[in-house]
């Protein structure tokens, strides 16, 4: 069996985004819709929400239905001028990715810019061997199959030889009917067959989880 190729979504699997930047995304996101779709706040928040739930993204629902420029709105509702009081740095998270035997990715439906910047304040930028963001799945967000297919072709695997680590099960849904293994960051008590395994934090995750 060659070597594991770790694939970690970012936003509340490698960090706890719902603390302080998922308010503060959504926020910005229902502004941006109310500004450009001239929509009251509550409906701009009910449609955000609306196209999250169905297409995984509110840029996607943006991008189909009004014509959303996907560079434009990325760079308006990620904008973060105080992001490392944001970041919830844990020294540990350095040591249990570095345990990890193989090659990691982070797999965001983020922007670059973003992405990196958050990797730099948990410091473990270094740790990856890429990032593939919004951007590099030309705006297709998972649960999409592209930017899956993307991430195996451009490190040249198979689905078989990696593992997707998430907070979000229909995320994990879909890389499970790729052929990946699948570990699913969730508190909770649910479970699932698409599941390979389920851990409370990505502290729990270590080297033998998958041998």
């Amino acid at each position: 069996m060659k070597r594991l190729v770790w694939i970690f979504d970012l936003d509340n699997t490698l960090h706890d985004a719902g603390a302080h930047i998922f308010p503060h995304i959504n926020q910005s996101m229902t502004a941006y819709l109310q500004q450009h779709l001239m929509l009251s706040e509550v409906d701009a928040n009910a449609l955000r929400q609306h196209y999250w739930r169905r297409y995984g993204a509110t840029l996607q629902g943006m991008m189909r239905h009004h014509g959303t420029d996907p560079v434009h709105f990325l760079h308006h509702t990620h904008q973060f001028p105080q992001l490392e009081k944001m970041v919830l740095y844990s020294p540990r998270l350095r040591h249990v990715l570095r345990a990890l035997p193989g090659k990691k990715i982070v797999f965001s439906n983020a922007p670059q810019v973003y992405a990196h910047e958050v990797l730099k304040l948990l410091k473990v930028a270094d740790l990856f061997d890429d990032v593939i963001a919004m951007e590099q799945t030309n705006y297709r967000p998972k649960p999409d199959h592209y930017g899956f297919r993307q991430a195996m072709r451009r490190h040249r695997v198979k689905a078989a030889q990696c593992v997707m680590v998430e907070d979000s099960l229909e995320n994990l849904k879909a890389a499970k009917r790729l052929g990946m293994r699948t570990v699913w960051v969730y508190a909770g008590n649910k479970n699932s067959p698409c599941v390979d395994l389920k851990i409370r934090n990505v502290m729990q995750l270590n080297r033998t989880s998958f041998p």
